[in-house]
Parts: structure tokens; sequence; C-alpha cells
């Protein structure tokens, strides 16, 4: 509890940043997905309050994600009611928590850390690509998109070409300026300084943007480029905006198999989402991903029950929070609360901020994300880190979040193969006398090479097999050295074989 309480003002000014960055991509995906707005909103709130208090993340902030907009498109419209697709939520979430109960979550540590690292930068380069047009005042394509086809029609490139002919003025002049904000925000004296210290970068972003755009009055088109939450004049209004789940789809299969799909989609986003934000974490604080999984289970049924979006862990939003300084759950907790209250009572000062001010805030996100220096690190620990890194950069850039990473982790998986192949047996050939020792464990994957190797061996020759610390020896590499003692005396090859006697498989190895 202490731990909170010290860190309350950093986590509370963090907070700030989130629920700001948050409030368009919630309100985004939701148009996107083909539900109302007050849909996205309502994931926002369970996801910053409910997985926020449940969540062993630290940091990690959970919402409508972008990645799951195809599913929630199509799902929609494949029920007879969007009621029946809140229901499909509703089974997604008790999914994740089997999913959690069952320890499915160690699915996370078979990710080797340079997919890891290249989602990240993916992501860092991603929001800079995607936020540009949103800089300069181009709003076709909606906040929160991650995939290169937009649904606009345009693609990642083409939208930032378009955006460049069709800017708005006074966008571009928020925009910029605001970027030049964050960029002095980065300099260590003007952080050691007490005004800044109480007012970070992306809130004097947002303080500036907003009374920049007030000033610029009618130059562009000042009322274009704003944050649009819908608002409601009285409770009743509010209240229609909401729709809830009907119970009578229970029996309907089509909103079994959205739910099932639902939950797979979102648990591997969530479990990515995790590994990630732990590596962006200070303090390398580990997050249990079982507890996440039955955290987000719990947040997707009571957002299902309330008519909201599915939930994930964001790792936009997430990496946000991490850059605004947060240091505990409380600033996703702080950021939910936010939402709630700025929608109910506050809408009319959220729909004067700017859009270019919050594109700034991601787009020097994105750079923190995706520095050159990280590039420089991969390459420099060798091809087998560097390529994983940069094929699920590519990757991800040019289809999505999870085509990219199981592109990066079959990458990373054949390096890793191809590692061990190398490494598994080691050979020394001195006059007549050659030695091949194999190493701890031998995989199948090593046959061709251990046959190519004895293959090689020269007429005449003396072999010794050193079989001494294989402790696991693949019954396939049994079978191919039998097979070459048995013809080695055609080549005059003398065999001998060092092997451990209390191992099982190795006492399958003929005798010479």
């Amino acid at each position: 509890m202490k731990k909170y309480i010290h860190n309350i003002g950093a986590d509370f000014s963090a907070s700030l940043v989130v629920f700001l960055v948050a409030i368009p991509l919630c309100l985004g995906i939701a148009v996107a997905s083909g539900v109302n707005e007050m849909s996205g909103i309502i994931a926002g709130v369970v996801g910053g309050i409910v997985v926020g208090i449940i969540s062993g993340s630290q940091l990690s902030v959970s919402g409508p994600a972008a990645g799951l907009t195809a599913i929630v498109a199509a799902g929609v419209l494949k029920v007879p009611a969007i009621e029946a697709f809140f229901l499909a939520v509703v089974i997604a979430g008790f999914f994740q928590i089997l999913m959690g109960i069952f320890k499915l979550g160690i699915i996370g540590d078979y990710i080797p850390n340079s997919v890891i690292k290249g989602m990240l930068a993916a992501i860092g380069i991603i929001l800079i690509l995607k936020q540009v047009p949103h800089l300069v005042g181009y709003d076709k394509d909606y906040e929160g998109d991650e995939t290169f086809f937009q649904i606009s029609g345009e693609n990642t490139f083409s939208s930032i070409l378009n955006g460049i002919n069709h800017f708005t003025p006074n966008a571009i002049i928020i925009g910029l300026i605001s970027l030049i904000i964050l960029i002095i925000y980065e300099n260590k004296k003007i952080k050691s300084l007490k005004f800044f210290q109480m007012f970070s970068g992306p809130l004097c972003v947002v303080i500036f943007g907003i009374l920049m755009n007030q000033f610029l009055g009618n130059i562009g088109n000042r009322d274009a480029h704003l944050v649009n939450i819908p608002i409601a004049k009285t409770a009743n209004q509010f209240l229609g905006f909401l729709k809830f789940p009907n119970w009578d789809f229970i029996n309907n299969h089509e909103v079994w198999i959205i739910g099932f799909t639902l939950a797979m989609v979102a648990s591997l986003e969530t479990i990515l989402g995790i590994e990630a934000v732990d590596k962006l974490d200070p303090l390398k604080r580990v997050t249990p991903s079982n507890r996440e999984l039955i955290a987000q289970g719990i947040g997707n049924i009571t957002s299902g029950l309330l008519g909201g979006l599915p939930l994930t862990s964001v790792i936009v939003r997430s990496s946000a929070n991490v850059n605004a300084g947060a240091k505990t759950k409380l600033s996703a907790i702080f950021h939910g609360l936010l939402i709630l209250i700025c929608v109910l009572f506050l809408p009319n000062i959220l729909n004067l901020i700017p859009k270019a001010a919050l594109a700034a805030i991601l787009v020097f996100t994105g750079y923190k994300l995706a520095k050159i220096t990280l590039f420089k690190e991969y390459y420099q620990k060798g091809w087998d880190q560097f390529m994983p890194f940069v094929i699920t950069i590519i990757s991800i850039i040019f289809t999505d979040l999870l085509k990219g990473v199981i592109v990066g982790v079959f990458i990373g998986l054949f390096y890793v193969i191809r590692s061990n192949y190398r490494s598994a047996i080691f050979s020394v050939t001195e006059g007549n006398n050659v030695l091949i020792r194999l190493r701890k464990d031998v995989s199948f994957f090593i046959k061709p090479l251990l046959k190519k190797k004895l293959e090689e061996i020269p007429e005449n020759s003396n072999l010794l097999i050193d079989l001494v610390h294989a402790e696991q020896i693949d019954k396939d590499v049994v079978d191919t050295i039998n097979e070459f003692i048995k013809h080695a005396a055609l080549k005059n090859i003398n065999c001998t074989i060092k092997k451990n006697e209390n191992n099982k498989l190795h006492q399958l190895l003929e005798t010479t």
C-alpha cells in the first residue's frame, strides 16, 4: 500500500496522459468495429478500473484493441442482433478465465526476446506512420488502426501522401509545435525544474493544443480535427446509448464461435502486450500471465454485460503509460475513472482537444519505442538475433500485430534450430585420427550434418565417437551411427564409441 501512496503523484500525472490518448482510440475503434461509440468508452472504463484492479501488471493498460477490429466487425454482422454480440464478449471472458485457471499463459515464455523487441519497435514505427495524417489534419482513417491495408481503402503510405495533399493549416501548426514541446521536455535541465516535474510534457501539449486551437480561430477548419465524444443532454438520452447482452441468444452457435475466437485472439494479444510492457518497465517487474488472463476474462465479462467492446492489454496505451512516468497500476485505474467522469460530466471540454496534439504525443511515443540505438544493439548481437528482430518489424508493418509476431516466432525458431544444428557436433582431425563429439542434447535435426561428417571420414582412419556428454540422443541419430559402424569396415575405418553405460539410449549403440 505504501508504494501506491508514495507514487500517487507520478501515477495520476501519467493517467492524465493515458486518458487523453485512450479517448480517441476508444471512439475510433468502436466506429471501425461497427458499434456505437459508447461501447468503446465502456471498454476503456472497464479496462482501466476492473482489469487494473485485478491485474498483476503494474504498467499495462487494457482497453478496446485495434487487433480485434476485424473480428468484431465480422462478428457483429454474423449475429442476429448487437445484443447477441455482447453476449459473445461475455462468453469470451469465461473462456479466458478457464485459460488462466489451466495456466495457458505460459505461451508467452516461448516468444523470443528478439521478437518482443521487434514488436515494440514495429508498434513505434506504426504509431509514427499512422499518426502523421492526423498530425496534419487528415482523419479519413480511424484512430487506432494498426493494419497496413485500412478500412478506408487506403494503405499506410497512401494515407500519408493524401494527408499531405489535404492538410489543415492549424492542425500542422499545433502538431509541429506540440512535437517541439515534447522534444524540449526530454532535456535533462528542463526535467530538473520543479514546474516541468509537476506538468508532464504530454499534459502541457494537450493544454497548449486547446489554447492554440481557440487562438487560431478560423484559420483552416477549426472544428474538423477535434475529439468527438457523443454528448447526452439528459440521463435518458445517455442511457439510450447503452446496449446490453440478450441471453435469449445463448443457444446460437455463431455466438459461441465468436466468443471462442475473441478469447483466443484477445488472450494472445494480451500475452504479447504484457511481455512487451515488462520489457519497457524500468524496474523489470514480471507480470503473472495466468493471473492476467483471469483479469482480462473478468474484464470482458463486465464489458460485455455493460454493452462494451472486448478488451486486451494494449501496447500503445501501455507504452504511453510508461513514457509518461507511471510507477504502479494506479495509473491504469485512474485513467479508467477519468474516462468515466469526463464522459459523464465533461464531454464538452474533451471535445475541445485537437487530434493533432494527441497525434504528436503518439508520434513521440513511437519514436521512443523505435530508437536507432535499438537497431544497433540487435545488429551487434549477431544475425540470429537481428534477423528475427527485423523480420518481425517488417511483417507487422505490412500485415498486422498477430500475423507479424507469428512470422517472427517462426524465424526465431529457425535460427534456434540452425544454432543447435551447428553447435551440436564438434569434430577434429589429426593425421589419420578423427574425433567426433556430440554435445548435451542431440536432436533429429542434426542427423543430416552427422551423416555428412561420417561419410567424409577418409579411408584407413581411426574414428572416436565421443557421446559421454550427450544426455539426449534422438533414435534416428542412434540408427545413423549404427548404420555407419556396419559399413565402416569397407573403408578400413576403425570405430570406437565412448559412451555412458548408464544411459539407456547409449545401450542401443552397436559395440565395436
